[in-house]
């Protein structure tokens, strides 16, 4: 368990999102770049569910604060770099918390990008409509 003032640290990554997230002794408090995470990700309630997950998991709600400093992406790209920036963090705080999370694949980085747009397309794949006369 970490002291009053320590901390473990995880970082997620997802799309263009990154996530350095620091996990605390505490009574679940979740704060995203100095604002509560209600107040964050306002628009959505399952993105909160989506980083409260490894906790959910683990059996430890309310048990740690997180601190969050989250760039790039959109919320739900933020969102899951968060998730996997805490679970990371989670592993770190004990290793018998590491098989599982990585049964619930949430240790693996999601690697999927966006694939970049292409000269004389439309889009990355996107062609013009072909005619034949």
């Amino acid at each position: 368990m970490p002291t009053k003032n320590s901390y473990f640290y995880g970082l997620g990554r997802r799309k263009s999102a990154t996530a350095r997230v620091r996990v605390f002794n505490g009574k679940g408090l979740v704060t995203v770049n100095g604002k509560p995470a209600t107040e964050y990700f306002a628009d959505s309630k399952s993105l909160i569910g989506k980083i409260n997950q490894p906790f959910v998991l683990l059996d430890l709600v309310d048990k740690f604060d997180i601190s969050v400093v989250v760039s790039g992406g959109g919320h739900d790209g933020q969102a899951e770099a968060i998730r996997l920036g805490v679970a990371k963090a989670l592993v770190e705080l004990s290793d018998d918390y590491r098989s599982t999370l990585k049964r619930a694949n949430l240790l693996t980085r999601d690697a999927r990008e966006r694939e970049r747009k292409k000269f004389g397309l439309k889009g990355a794949r996107k062609q013009r409509q072909f005619t034949k006369r």
